[in-house]
């Protein structure tokens, strides 16, 4: 089955006219093969704290759906609107497609702010996040808002009443050294895709999606995640022997920060160990998505997006001036929270004191979804044949082999 075929699935005449767009495009274009076999930084045997969840990954909290759109055609010489295009769209789905009305309590962190992230104002006003969360490129991030308001539209509106309102959350990271990011190579119809395609389970990582085109530490980079349960101490059936009921913590990155350098992967300065450059200058970002399913207010929830920085913090970056560092957090709890009846509502929440938890679990999940993006990758050319090489797995091996040895 061809991308372009991907559109007879839709389920509205709306998408089947973006369909017909797409086919008389002549820009449009077929990808190239998958990329290889899935190997995480666990399955080289590098250990992390913590305790992750069935799959690892952001969807292991109970709800959330992630779809990707990945672009991926040409080769040599930039022309401008007809590639290399190395790019895509990654969405986010708090509650899941099928719930995408009823919103979710967030918080906003800004650790560097030379990046965007629309419709924060109005997390940061009202505490909810309505709607999906995507990813794209720099220069996408226009098209990839509009669309996400034009799907909901073609889905019945962004409440259950169809009011045509909405604000939504969209972030951007740069990769125009291997993509023609000024050829506007996202259209409508690939947000669409990455909504409609939006599954639970298993996730692809590296090279997919927003993350397609993207530079970590000056190797290849791209889309990681991973995940913790905790338990907290309190929380259960009062009297019952049982243990605390269990929280997922699930990051989701789209990293594309930092020199060669500073890379550090549990304490052992890697990148000093594999010299190599691609940029004279830090110009990358790193969005990160944070959620779990414990009842958290938005207040909390954006000292759960601040700790996102700590995990940050343990892989080496700096965030430096020219890094857009944007985190968000969401809880799945509390669902209809924001109905407007019965006017008065009841909901869950946690004390700060127990807390703790859940901050070591999104720095640990942060931590190691940014190092699964950059194992779980391979090799890109792009742009002007501009090379960006994968973390070699097999220097890895060793230098941990060698690290653990002198130990």
């Amino acid at each position: 089955m061809t991308y372009l075929m991907y559109k007879a699935q839709s389920r509205s005449g709306f998408l089947l006219l973006l369909l017909l767009v797409l086919v008389l495009d002549s820009s449009a274009r077929e990808p190239i093969s998958a990329p290889p076999k899935t190997v995480r930084a666990r399955d080289l045997g590098i250990q992390f704290d913590g305790d992750p969840g069935k799959f690892n990954a952001i969807t292991d909290v109970p709800g959330v759906e992630v779809g990707y759109t990945t672009l991926i055609s040409g080769e040599g010489k930039l022309e401008v609107g007809k590639g290399p295009v190395r790019t895509g769209v990654t969405v986010v789905l708090p509650r899941g497609r099928d719930a995408m009305n009823d919103p979710v309590f967030a918080g906003y962190f800004s650790l560097n702010g030379n990046g965007e992230m629309t419709g924060t104002a109005w997390v940061e006003e009202s505490g909810f996040l309505e709607g999906p969360i995507v990813l794209t490129n720099t220069h996408s991030v226009g098209i990839a808002r509009d669309a996400v308001i034009a799907w909901r539209l073609a889905h019945g509106g962004p409440d259950a009443e169809g009011f045509a309102w909405s604000l939504p959350v969209v972030a951007e990271t740069w990769d125009g050294w291997l993509n023609d990011v000024d050829g506007f190579h996202v259209k409508p119809e690939h947000v669409a895709h990455a909504i409609e395609s939006a599954h639970s389970g298993s996730i692809e990582e590296g090279s997919v999606g927003g993350g397609t085109g993207m530079i970590c530490y000056e190797f290849k980079g791209g889309t990681g995640t991973a995940s913790r349960v905790v338990s907290v101490d309190g929380i259960g059936d009062p009297g019952s022997s049982a243990s605390p009921h269990p929280f997922a913590v699930g990051v989701l990155v789209q990293a594309n920060c930092g020199r060669r350098p500073q890379l550090t992967i549990r304490g052992l300065e890697v990148g000093k160990e594999i010299p190599g450059s691609v940029y004279k200058r830090e110009t990358g970002s790193i969005i990160i998505v944070v959620a779990t399913d414990a009842p958290l207010l938005p207040h909390q929830l954006k000292r759960l997006a601040r700790r996102a920085s700590l995990g940050l913090a343990r892989t080496g970056s700096v965030s430096g001036n020219g890094s857009g560092d944007l985190f968000i957090a969401f809880s799945t709890a509390n669902p209809h929270a924001a109905d407007a009846k019965p006017p008065i509502r009841s909901i869950e929440t946690m004390p700060n004191d127990l807390m703790d938890p859940l901050f070591a679990a999104t720095v640990e999940a942060t931590e190691e979804a940014i190092i699964n993006a950059l194992v779980d990758n391979h090799d890109m050319v792009g742009r002007d044949n501009h090379k960006v090489e994968a973390l070699p797995h097999d220097r890895l091996r060793a230098l941990f082999q060698k690290h653990n040895q002198s130990r």
